[in-house]
C-alpha cells in the first residue's frame, strides 16, 4: 500500500473526471482541490449556485489551467438527482470518480421532499439513486470508482431495520439517525462493489471516513464544539482517506479506508475494519431491495 501524507502524494489524474457531491466546502473543498492539482478535471455537484460559482472561483485562484465546473445538485430531492444525471449526460459520456461527500449531519428530526427521514434520504437514498444513473457513464471509463464518505458514527447507531426507514419504531435521536445513515452507506457500498465484480465491471466502489476532522465546527453542544476546534485534524488531513480510496493502485474494491491513528481520530490513510453490521451481506441485500423501491432506480 502505497503512503499518502499529503495531497501532494497523489499520482498524476490528468484526463480523469471526477464529480464531488457537496464539493463547495469542508471535506469536499479539499478533495476538489486535491484532485484538481494531480490533474484532474472535476465537477461540483451543489445544491447552492451561489456558492459553488464562490468555491469555484477559489479553486481557480489555486489552480488557474484547472479544468472545474459547477452543476446544481441536491441529493436529498431524488427529482434533482434525476436532473442532474440527465444534465451530466448532455456534457459528459464517461465518468471516472464519483465521491459522495454531500450530507445531512445530526440534523433535527425532519423529512426530504420525497418524505424520507432527512439523514436516510440524504446520506443514503440520494447517493444510491445517482450512482445507479450514472452506472453507465461509470462503466464506460477504463477503472471508475465510486466512494462513499462512512463515519465513525456508523458504529454507534442502534441497528438499521429495512422495515423502518423513516424511525418510527424509536425515539428519533440525530446521532442514531446520522450513524444509521451512515451505516447503510457503507453497507451499500460494499454490496454495489459484490455486484460489479459479479457482473465483470472494471469499475470498484470503495468507503472511507474523515476521522475527526474539523468541518463543522458549529455542530453540537458547546463542548463538542470546543473539542472540534482544539483536538480535530484539519480538513485537508480529512479528506485523505477519501482520495486514497479514489486512486492508490494496490485497492481491489470494497475496502474500507480511515486515519491510522489512535482510534482512527486522525493520521494518514489505511485500510481500516468496519462494524459488524457493516459487513452484514444479507442485511446489505435487503436495504439494496428496499432502496431500488424507494427511489425507483433499478440497477442493471
Amino acid at each position: 500500500m502505497n503512503a499518502l501524507k499529503s495531497a501532494a502524494d497523489l499520482p498524476s489524474l490528468k484526463g480523469r473526471l471526477a464529480v464531488i457531491t457537496g464539493g463547495n466546502r469542508g471535506l469536499g473543498f479539499e478533495t476538489a482541490t486535491a484532485l484538481l492539482g494531480a490533474g484532474a478535471q472535476v465537477v461540483i455537484a451543489c445544491r447552492d449556485p451561489g456558492k459553488a460559482q464562490a468555491a469555484i472561483g477559489r479553486l481557480q485562484q489555486q489552480h488557474p489551467d484547472a479544468f472545474v465546473q459547477a452543476m446544481a445538485l441536491d441529493v436529498a430531492d431524488l427529482t434533482a438527482v434525476r436532473r442532474f444525471a440527465a444534465a451530466f449526460k448532455t456534457r459528459f459520456d464517461r465518468l471516472d470518480l464519483l465521491i459522495h461527500n454531500a450530507a445531512a449531519i445530526l440534523v433535527p428530526q425532519g423529512l426530504t421532499v420525497d418524505g424520507f427521514e432527512t439523514h436516510f434520504g440524504t446520506n443514503h437514498l440520494g447517493p444510491f439513486a445517482l450512482t445507479g444513473l450514472l452506472l453507465d457513464c461509470l462503466e464506460a471509463a477504463p477503472a471508475a470508482r465510486v466512494v462513499s464518505m462512512s463515519s465513525m458514527a456508523h458504529r454507534l447507531t442502534a441497528g438499521l431495520d429495512p422495515d423502518d426507514p423513516g424511525l418510527k419504531a424509536r425515539a428519533y435521536q440525530p446521532m442514531d439517525a446520522y450513524g444509521r445513515s451512515k451505516l447503510a452507506a457503507l453497507l451499500f457500498t460494499l454490496e454495489l462493489d459484490r455486484r460489479l465484480k459479479a457482473r465483470g465491471s472494471r469499475a470498484m466502489a470503495l468507503t472511507a471516513h474523515p476521522g475527526y476532522s474539523a468541518t463543522n465546527t458549529d455542530l453540537g453542544g458547546f463542548f463538542l464544539r470546543l473539542a472540534t476546534r482544539l483536538f480535530a485534524q484539519p480538513a485537508a488531513q480529512g479528506a485523505l482517506p477519501a482520495l486514497f480510496a479514489a486512486t492508490d493502485t494496490t485497492l481491489k474494491g470494497g475496502e474500507y479506508i480511515g486515519p491510522d491513528g489512535f482510534k482512527e481520530l486522525r493520521g494518514s490513510p489505511r485500510r481500516v475494519a468496519c462494524s459488524a453490521q457493516g459487513r452484514d451481506a444479507l442485511m446489505a441485500q435487503r436495504l439494496w431491495a428496499l432502496s431500488e423501491q424507494l427511489t425507483g432506480v433499478s440497477y442493471p
